[in-house]
Protein backbone atom coordinates (compact mmCIF):
# COMPACT_ATOMS: atom_id res chain seq x y z
CA UNK A 1 0.00 0.00 0.00
CA UNK A 2 2.61 2.72 0.79
CA UNK A 3 4.44 2.20 -1.95
CA UNK A 4 1.60 2.91 -4.44
CA UNK A 5 1.24 5.96 -2.33
CA UNK A 6 4.60 6.89 -3.19
CA UNK A 7 4.72 5.79 -6.99
CA UNK A 8 1.60 7.68 -7.21
CA UNK A 9 3.20 10.65 -5.79
CA UNK A 10 6.24 10.18 -8.24
CA UNK A 11 4.16 10.13 -10.82
CA UNK A 12 1.97 12.89 -10.33
CA UNK A 13 4.76 14.88 -9.41
CA UNK A 14 6.43 14.70 -12.67
CA UNK A 15 3.41 15.31 -15.04
CA UNK A 16 4.21 17.80 -16.61
CA UNK A 17 7.53 16.84 -18.09
CA UNK A 18 5.87 13.24 -19.71
CA UNK A 19 2.95 15.77 -21.27
CA UNK A 20 5.31 18.05 -22.76
CA UNK A 21 7.38 14.57 -23.97
CA UNK A 22 3.61 13.50 -25.36
CA UNK A 23 3.13 16.54 -26.92
CA UNK A 24 6.34 16.57 -28.61
CA UNK A 25 4.90 13.17 -30.41
CA UNK A 26 1.60 14.82 -30.94
CA UNK A 27 3.16 17.88 -33.13
CA UNK A 28 4.91 15.21 -35.14
CA UNK A 29 2.23 13.33 -35.91
CA UNK A 30 0.38 16.51 -36.89
CA UNK A 31 3.45 18.13 -38.81
CA UNK A 32 3.15 21.34 -36.31
CA UNK A 33 6.58 22.40 -37.31
CA UNK A 34 6.62 25.48 -34.59
CA UNK A 35 5.49 23.46 -32.13
CA UNK A 36 7.75 20.73 -32.31
CA UNK A 37 10.31 22.93 -32.43
CA UNK A 38 9.55 24.38 -29.32
CA UNK A 39 9.09 21.74 -27.39
CA UNK A 40 11.75 20.34 -28.45
CA UNK A 41 13.44 23.27 -27.16
CA UNK A 42 11.45 22.46 -23.86
CA UNK A 43 13.27 19.11 -23.93
CA UNK A 44 16.42 20.30 -24.28
CA UNK A 45 16.00 22.90 -21.55
CA UNK A 46 14.66 20.25 -19.10
CA UNK A 47 17.69 17.99 -20.35
CA UNK A 48 20.06 21.01 -19.44
CA UNK A 49 18.22 21.62 -16.32
CA UNK A 50 18.75 18.08 -15.28
CA UNK A 51 23.01 18.26 -15.43
CA UNK A 52 23.17 21.32 -13.91
CA UNK A 53 21.47 19.83 -11.01
CA UNK A 54 24.05 16.85 -11.61
CA UNK A 55 21.18 14.08 -11.54
CA UNK A 56 21.53 10.98 -14.36
CA UNK A 57 19.59 12.19 -17.95
CA UNK A 58 17.43 9.21 -17.15
CA UNK A 59 15.74 11.58 -14.19
CA UNK A 60 12.95 13.47 -14.64
CA UNK A 61 12.38 16.69 -13.20
CA UNK A 62 9.50 17.25 -10.63
CA UNK A 63 6.46 19.74 -12.19
CA UNK A 64 8.16 22.47 -9.77
CA UNK A 65 11.33 21.92 -11.27
CA UNK A 66 9.58 21.98 -14.58
CA UNK A 67 7.81 25.18 -14.06
CA UNK A 68 10.84 27.10 -13.14
CA UNK A 69 12.31 25.98 -16.84
CA UNK A 70 9.42 27.13 -18.31
CA UNK A 71 9.11 30.59 -16.39
CA UNK A 72 12.82 31.36 -17.73
CA UNK A 73 12.13 30.39 -21.47
CA UNK A 74 9.32 32.41 -21.07
CA UNK A 75 10.89 35.56 -20.07
CA UNK A 76 13.71 35.13 -22.57
CA UNK A 77 10.63 35.42 -25.01
CA UNK A 78 9.41 38.33 -23.69
CA UNK A 79 12.73 39.97 -23.60
CA UNK A 80 12.77 38.87 -27.43
CA UNK A 81 9.79 40.00 -28.68
CA UNK A 82 10.35 43.47 -27.33
CA UNK A 83 13.97 43.48 -28.24
CA UNK A 84 12.75 42.88 -31.90
CA UNK A 85 9.45 44.82 -31.64
CA UNK A 86 12.44 47.80 -31.06
CA UNK A 87 14.48 46.71 -34.05
CA UNK A 88 11.28 46.82 -36.30
CA UNK A 89 11.50 42.77 -36.96
CA UNK A 90 7.38 42.07 -36.87
CA UNK A 91 8.25 38.47 -38.70
CA UNK A 92 10.65 37.58 -35.40
CA UNK A 93 8.40 39.10 -33.17
CA UNK A 94 5.86 37.06 -34.54
CA UNK A 95 8.13 33.51 -34.15
CA UNK A 96 8.96 34.74 -30.64
CA UNK A 97 5.07 35.26 -29.87
CA UNK A 98 4.32 31.86 -30.97
CA UNK A 99 6.87 29.94 -29.28
CA UNK A 100 5.72 32.11 -25.95
CA UNK A 101 1.99 30.86 -26.60
CA UNK A 102 2.73 26.98 -26.45
CA UNK A 103 5.20 27.62 -23.53
CA UNK A 104 2.81 29.26 -21.61
CA UNK A 105 0.11 26.83 -22.90
CA UNK A 106 2.42 24.17 -20.04
CA UNK A 107 2.76 27.15 -16.90
CA UNK A 108 -0.13 27.74 -14.54
CA UNK A 109 -2.10 30.65 -14.80
CA UNK A 110 -1.00 33.30 -13.36
CA UNK A 111 -3.21 36.03 -11.30
CA UNK A 112 -4.03 38.95 -12.29
CA UNK A 113 -3.42 42.56 -11.65
CA UNK A 114 -6.30 43.30 -9.07
CA UNK A 115 -5.88 39.43 -7.65
CA UNK A 116 -2.18 40.38 -6.96
CA UNK A 117 -3.27 44.21 -5.66
CA UNK A 118 -5.79 43.19 -2.97
CA UNK A 119 -3.00 40.21 -1.83
CA UNK A 120 -0.32 43.29 -1.61
CA UNK A 121 -2.58 45.50 0.21
CA UNK A 122 -3.53 42.97 2.76
CA UNK A 123 0.23 42.36 3.40
CA UNK A 124 0.96 45.98 3.58
CA UNK A 125 -1.53 46.41 6.36
CA UNK A 126 -0.75 43.53 8.03
CA UNK A 127 3.02 44.24 8.23
CA UNK A 128 2.57 48.10 9.13
CA UNK A 129 4.50 49.48 6.53
CA UNK A 130 3.70 52.66 5.23
CA UNK A 131 7.01 54.16 4.02
CA UNK A 132 9.44 53.81 1.03
CA UNK A 133 11.83 52.34 4.03
CA UNK A 134 10.85 48.86 4.16
CA UNK A 135 9.95 48.75 0.54
CA UNK A 136 12.38 45.95 0.04
CA UNK A 137 11.71 43.85 2.67
CA UNK A 138 8.23 44.12 1.78
CA UNK A 139 8.61 42.97 -1.75
CA UNK A 140 10.82 39.98 -0.48
CA UNK A 141 7.91 38.85 1.41
CA UNK A 142 5.43 39.93 -0.97
CA UNK A 143 7.48 37.69 -3.64
CA UNK A 144 8.09 35.02 -0.95
CA UNK A 145 3.72 34.36 -1.11
CA UNK A 146 3.36 34.74 -4.76
CA UNK A 147 6.06 33.00 -6.07
CA UNK A 148 4.57 30.51 -9.25
CA UNK A 149 1.53 32.41 -8.83
CA UNK A 150 2.09 35.79 -9.74
CA UNK A 151 4.22 37.82 -12.34
CA UNK A 152 6.96 39.31 -11.11
CA UNK A 153 6.92 42.35 -13.35
CA UNK A 154 3.57 42.69 -12.22
CA UNK A 155 3.99 42.55 -8.39
CA UNK A 156 7.06 45.11 -8.44
CA UNK A 157 5.03 47.51 -10.54
CA UNK A 158 2.16 47.10 -8.20
CA UNK A 159 4.30 47.18 -5.30
CA UNK A 160 5.92 50.19 -6.56
CA UNK A 161 2.58 51.82 -7.22
CA UNK A 162 1.34 52.08 -3.71
CA UNK A 163 4.08 53.73 -2.53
Amino acid sequence: MKENVVECLLTHNQMLQKQIKDSIKEAMIARDSIKLITLRGLANAMTNELMTQKRPLSDELSDEDVIKVLQRLAKQRRDAIEQFAKGGRPELVASETAELNIIEAYLPQMMSKDEILKIVETKKNELGITDKAGLGKFMAVVMKDLKGKANGSDVKEIVEGLF
